[in-house]
């Protein structure tokens, strides 16, 4: 019995650890007080500056290449991703384990070490930093997680089915986009939804391939405007809404993981 007090216990106490900051920052987003912790009374100022425009044109600016670069990264490794799983899951057993071995690495490796690869590989290349750099290394880390969200459906889908559409005339790209893709579609789709999170949630290997020519996200605004000595207030209602949007897309993947293990 006190063993499961305990336990409990230590578990509420780690939840309070981890949640408590975010909670605190969701409850000051609604008040107008430029530093954190200062309660002025409740207001919804910074959410009004927030979505009419009244932030600084920096922020704006990091908020919007967040975003674009996201969709973009997400968008790519969905694709390359969900053909990855294809040939994968199609080779012989041992190359099979290779190839998943393999695409683990990255997952487990730490993100400082991959920022600096990707970092050293583009100036090895004589590759200007920017953008274009952001985007290519977001895909490149995205990518495998896409690859594991698509194996589950490959392995339940019917194989015969596909061999079938083959027998009955279609092309192997006929039978790709008509049998396979709408098999593993959910797979994608949650795919797509863990690959734009981490993008918009990445900071290390952003940091490392970003360049400096001015381009910013909002992790790297985050960080050079904690480095000042404050935080710009409309942060607060931002990361509030960003923790609850992440919030639902998790729920929606785990929903929609549920119903795939009852089907």
């Amino acid at each position: 019995m006190m063993t499961r007090i305990l336990a409990k216990g230590y578990l509420w106490l780690l939840l309070a650890l981890l949640y408590s900051p975010i909670l605190i920052i969701m409850i000051f987003s609604f008040t107008e007080a430029k530093v954190l912790g200062n309660w002025t009374g409740f207001s919804t100022k910074l959410y009004s500056s927030l979505f009419t425009g009244g932030m600084h044109h920096s922020l704006m600016s990091a908020i919007w290449n967040t975003f674009a670069i996201a969709l973009i990264a997400a968008t790519a490794s969905t694709f390359l991703g969900s053909l990855a799983a294809i040939g994968i899951f199609n080779l012989r057993s041992r190359a099979r384990q290779v190839m998943n071995f393999t695409n683990a690495i990255p997952m487990m490796n730490a993100d400082i070490i991959t920022g600096v690869s990707l970092f050293l590989l583009f100036v090895s290349f004589g590759i200007s930093q920017g953008f274009t750099t952001v985007v290519l290394a977001h895909i490149t880390f995205c990518t495998p997680y896409v690859v594991l969200s698509v194996m589950p459906r490959l392995k339940k889908m019917n194989q015969n089915v596909y061999e079938a559409a083959l027998d009955l005339g279609a092309t192997p790209f006929q039978a790709l986009r008509k049998v396979i893709f709408p098999e593993i579609l959910p797979g994608m789709i949650s795919g797509f939804i863990l690959a734009f999170t981490l993008s918009i949630d990445d900071f290390a290997v952003t940091i490392f391939t970003i360049g400096n020519e001015g381009l910013e996200t909002l992790s790297t605004y985050i960080y050079a405007d904690a480095r000042k000595g404050g935080l710009t207030p409309e942060l607060r209602p931002l990361s509030t809404i960003i923790f609850i949007t992440v919030l639902v897309l998790l729920i929606v993947i785990n929903k929609r993981a549920e119903r795939s293990k009852k089907e």
